[in-house]
């Protein structure tokens, strides 16, 4: 029976680059001369942090760093930002933590969406993935489709892959 996972990967590597390019603008931008800006990457918490001593400049520091995450192929939708929360000194800290992988009701969304379309597939959730099976190709595809369709209302990048016929 033909198959398909869904997935939400996410290339470390590329976010750790686009993180020290977001550091080396911010530091060699005149306006944030005298600005104490602070990007902490902690990977196995997977969270990325904002430390900055203006809380005017925290939207640009962001703003950066959105920036060289795009031009690095990396979906702005894996990116959960957390409220802003005011740190030592009258600066402020932000933390945005990245998805990887579906969570359990992210992949539930997912597989509702999939019932919803009336679609003759069948989904199930499996470890941080999503198993899709179907009858035929074409059935398959008409799931990629739909999926990608909705993919900013479900909030979670998706790569469709390990299909098979």
């Amino acid at each position: 029976m033909p198959s398909f996972d869904i997935t939400s990967d996410v290339d470390w590597q590329e976010v750790d680059n686009a993180i020290n390019q977001a550091t080396k603008e911010v530091q060699s931008r005149f306006d944030f001369k005298n600005v104490k800006t602070e990007l902490q990457f902690d990977k196995k918490l997977k969270t990325i942090t904002i430390v900055c001593s203006e809380d005017g400049k925290l939207e640009s520091v962001r703003d950066v760093l959105q920036t060289k995450m795009i031009k690095r192929g990396i979906s702005l939708l894996s990116l959960e930002y957390k409220p802003t929360e005011s740190a030592f000194g009258g600066s402020v800290r932000q933390t945005i933590v990245i998805q990887a992988g579906i969570s359990k009701e992210k992949g539930k969304e997912v597989v509702q969406s999939i019932k919803d379309s009336k679609l003759k597939v069948q989904a199930q959730i499996q470890d941080e993935q999503v198993r899709v099976t179907g009858k035929s190709r074409d059935d398959l595809q008409e799931c990629m489709a739909h999926l990608k369709s909705r993919q900013d209302q479900l909030k979670l990048p998706m790569q469709f892959a390990n299909f098979r016929d």
